[in-house]
């Protein structure tokens, strides 16, 4: 995404299985913005660290200059063991989205057969260090909404009404069904699109907002049409929604904060955000 700073920037959302450690958290945070002698890292900043307790998952907000993209394969590097897949942009020549280098991998089974993973960089994938998914795609905004209900089932059916892929879904939209502290959270993969919003959009809804990369317009759902078609789909049962939570930012946030952390040099913004997401 271009930026006023006169460069491109690339923003890393990076999810790891760890979050009731918030030292070993933040050591992993570090990494992004040292080298190996712990020098700091010009040109690139952690806008945010969010962790859930619950899910015992942190996602680690990165924004570089372009120049910087190897940052993810050079913090693979540095944890000697760890193997990876890609996804997006850095598939090539594929392309294969984030949910279907999931399916491929099984990444939902219930008891996943690590030993049959064939990564795309790195040794075989081993219970310690897991496996770990690298791509490059148009800004991804993470939205959840959480229903009053613990009914998984009903939660799975809003879930596929939503989605993408189903008739009338929202554009974009990959998104799964999940407990989470009693009750259930419709977490969404929101997707920026090249066609723009759908023409009946009604004229009471939020417009979508749009962003350009490279010359090209990209728009993506915002998140009150998405807690909308939840509320509605929620409704038809009698179930409430909790509310509604970004992990992280949406495009035109990450790109504002990034320019501001990157023209002031820095570079634990995290430290200075007075209000995290979610």
């Amino acid at each position: 995404m271009a930026s006023a700073l006169g460069r491109r920037l690339v923003a890393c959302l990076l999810n790891i299985s760890e979050a009731r450690q918030r030292g070993l958290v933040e050591k992993v945070a570090q990494a992004a913005i040292t080298d190996d002698h712990g020098i700091r890292r010009k040109g690139t900043t952690v806008l945010n660290i969010f962790s859930d307790y619950d899910y015992n998952r942190s996602v680690i907000t990165i924004v570089a200059s372009i120049e910087l993209i190897t940052l993810a394969a050079a913090l693979i590097e540095r944890v000697l063991g760890t193997s990876a897949f890609f996804f997006g942009w850095a598939d090539v020549p594929i392309r294969r989205g984030l949910a279907q280098r999931r399916k491929e991998i099984g990444w939902s089974r219930k008891v996943l057969n690590i030993a049959a993973i064939q990564p795309d960089i790195g040794p075989q994938p081993t219970r310690q260090y897991g496996l770990t998914g690298v791509g490059a795609s148009p800004y991804v905004m993470n939205c959840n909404v959480t229903i009053d209900t613990q009914d998984l089932v009903l939660g799975r059916g809003v879930a596929a009404a939503i989605r993408e892929s189903s008739p009338g879904g929202i554009q974009g939209v990959q998104v799964m069904a999940l407990p989470h502290e009693g009750a259930i959270e419709i977490a969404c993969n929101v997707e920026s699109v090249l066609e723009g919003p759908p023409s009946d959009l009604a004229a009471d809804m939020e417009p979508w907002p749009a962003f350009n990369i490279g010359g090209q317009n990209f728009y993506h759902a915002p998140a009150s049409l998405i807690t909308a078609r939840v509320t509605e789909l929620a409704g038809r049962h009698g179930v409430a929604t909790k509310g509604t939570a970004l992990v992280g930012f949406t495009p035109l946030e990450c790109k504002g904060l990034a320019e501001m952390a990157l023209s002031q040099d820095i570079g634990e913004f995290w430290k200075m955000l007075h209000s995290v997401r979610m």
